[in-house]
């Protein structure tokens, strides 16, 4: 069985995603479970020297005052995940469900957070046999991280709650069993250690990177294909005029548009202003491509920290009572992608506007159909479109601003990492759905201009893949069905999608 190793060398976005979205199993490195054996062995150290720690021996957050007796810290670990079991909404993605018990374990490799091998071991084994815990939406505030989407991991350990085994629901205890794995007891610290972290906005924000690079060249091949079917010069993209700028987002923009007009029959040389959708999108969309591009050092930075409350020095038994579990990082981070969506949708809505208005498309049909008056064509398409972009504009409001204080005032500011993440994967669906359907227009309006034959390279390769699931459009029909086809296709980084 093919495995992703932890613990070795520093995880990858990549990584991730095997691990999420194609059930790549994982291995611990032999080096780590050396340093998660001497993470333990430091802080049973200081509690046989009678010190007082965190969450071990004392209560936690505002009950930081309440001592524990030895007999109850077990206890204490097992309540952790019980009252944080007050989750509510739809369930999580599996790959996002998948990719947070992925990052709990690539924390704990560190050593830093004081677990057993014993524990990382059976969070290895719920991704290994395809336990995948039933984990609500709502409930974390992003402040000491996501503690209660954690605690759905949590609690699938001992036997609590539900998980999804075989493709089929059922109670936890039952999916450990069908997967013929026991439940496990946590020692003193550990529940704490598995809820106390970024672990779901991080997973959340490792695939919504990927899908979002893939959301924005599919933006961009629908940008060309307007720049064709519309006629349009090709001069604006010249490497010249982006090098004078000097963005690197706004000259790779260019050059993957260039790439994409290669050899193209419909472009003109060079004939006055275009509207600013075909003219300026490098400019326009180039910020989002840096944006993204400079925000995988960020997202591998979290995947690989170790994130918890306590930490201990593995090496020194240093005890740190820290804050590392505060998602300000990764929530500002999905805070400016929310923005740079909106902003992609807008295009996406303008670019739709121009292809379907007989006043600005150069002499096709209104509405892009060949038989109008009894056909509408693609007006109800134009208003889907931007009903869309409304909606993602409408989520791109920042969340990491609308702190509120929570938990007795221990919690006094919060990072809403987890609210940002919500939001943003809603709004990358809204905009998915949306350049699918810029795409079929955008290949509709070439077959009305001529016919794909002209198109260029890279154009071309765009229009035959949208057209395997939607033929021209020649009457009306409903399209539902080939818009959740073309946005599957957007999405799917195998050979049957859109070759970027």
């Amino acid at each position: 069985m093919e495995h992703v190793v932890l613990g070795a060398q520093a995880l990858t976005i990549e990584e991730v995603a095997r691990v999420a979205r194609d059930n790549i199993g994982v291995r611990i490195a032999g080096g780590a479970k050396t340093r998660i054996a001497n993470g333990r062995a430091r802080l049973d150290e200081l509690l046989a020297r009678g010190e007082r720690i965190y969450g071990v021996n004392t209560g936690i957050g505002a009950n930081l005052g309440i001592s524990l007796e030895p007999e109850q810290m077990e206890l204490l670990q097992s309540n952790l995940v019980r009252q944080l079991s007050c989750a509510t909404g739809q369930p999580l993605p599996r790959d996002v469900v998948r990719a947070a018990t992925l990052l709990r374990i690539a924390t704990f490799v560190t050593g830093a957070s004081a677990v057993r091998n014993h524990l990382v071991d059976a969070l290895a084994a719920l991704l290994n046999r395809g336990v995948t815990p039933i984990v609500p939406r709502y409930g974390s505030v992003g402040a000491s991280g996501d503690l209660m989407p954690s605690a759905y991991i949590a609690r699938v350990l001992i036997g609590m709650g539900e998980a999804e085994f075989q493709g089929h629901p059922m109670a936890a205890s039952a999916a450990l069993h069908n997967a013929g794995l026991p439940p496990i007891h946590f020692a003193p610290k550990e529940g704490l250690a598995l809820i106390n972290g970024t672990t779901f906005m991080t997973a959340a924000a490792s695939l919504l990177w990927l899908d979002a690079r893939r959301v924005l060249r599919a933006l961009l091949a629908a940008t060309a294909l307007s720049i064709e079917a519309l006629q349009a010069p090709e001069l604006p993209l010249d490497p010249w005029v982006h090098e004078s700028k000097g963005h690197p987002g706004q000259i790779a923009v260019a050059a993957f548009l260039r790439e994409m007009l290669v050899g193209s029959g419909y472009t003109r040389p060079s004939s006055g202003q275009t509207c600013y959708s075909l003219r300026c999108a490098p400019q326009g969309l180039g910020p989002a491509w840096e944006a993204l591009e400079d925000s995988r050092a960020v997202l591998e930075r979290e995947i690989n920290s170790a994130n918890d409350n306590p930490l201990i020095d593995p090496d020194s038994g240093v005890l740190y009572k820290a804050g590392n579990f505060y998602g300000g990082h990764i929530a500002r981070l999905l805070d400016t992608w929310k923005i740079d969506f909106a902003c992609m949708g807008n295009w996406g809505n303008a670019l739709m506007a121009l292809l379907v208005d007989d006043r600005f498309n150069g002499g096709l049909p209104a509405n892009l159909t060949p038989n109008p008056g009894v056909n509408s064509g693609f007006k109800g398409m134009q208003l889907s479109v931007t009903s869309l972009t409304c909606a993602i504009r409408q989520m791109a409001g920042p969340s990491s601003i609308h702190s509120l204080p929570t938990e007795q005032y221990n919690q006094d500011v919060v990072s809403l990492g987890m609210h940002a993440a919500v939001t943003a994967m809603d709004a990358l669906e809204c905009l998915r759905n949306e350049i699918a359907m810029l795409l079929l227009a955008a290949v509709q309006a070439v077959d009305l201009r001529g016919g794909p034959s002209p198109l260029g390279e890279g154009s071309r390769r765009i229009y035959d893949v949208v057209r395997q699931v939607a033929p021209f459009h020649d009457a009306d029909r409903a399209m539902e069905s080939e818009v959740a086809a073309v946005a599957a296709k957007i999405k799917d980084t195998g050979a049957g999608g859109l070759a970027f």
